[in-house]
């Protein structure tokens, strides 16, 4: 595992931010589900695309606090432009688990 230093990890920007709608992506070429995530006041709402159908469906993320790191480059994926990387770990059988707060919390809370 390489180290990084604290400045480096600071360089992430990893906030919270509240699920406002989420799709079927049924072009993707994995399950996933297309997410429009409100993260507050300069950053608003950016959209991601992320592998949850394991463990959620669109219904059930609407109203969620997620954590995502909103500073990396938009990426296409399929018809979808993933502004944001929404954050998770993996189950005991390699599915997505959403990272979020146990607390509410205000949308885009930094991480530090």
């Amino acid at each position: 595992m390489a180290e990084i230093s604290f400045d480096e990890f600071m360089a992430v920007d990893i906030r919270t931010g509240i699920v406002t709608r989420a799709e079927p992506f049924p072009e993707a070429r994995k399950p996933a589900i297309k997410l429009w995530i409100d993260f507050g006041g300069e950053l608003g709402e950016k959209k991601s695309s992320a592998q949850l159908t394991a463990h959620y469906t669109p219904e059930i993320l609407i109203g969620k606090t997620i954590m995502a790191v909103v500073n990396f480059p938009p990426r296409q994926i399929g018809k979808v432009k993933s502004e944001v990387l929404v954050l998770g770990v993996p189950d005991m059988n390699g599915e997505v688990v959403l990272i979020s707060p146990d607390i509410e919390v205000p949308a885009g809370g930094r991480l530090f």
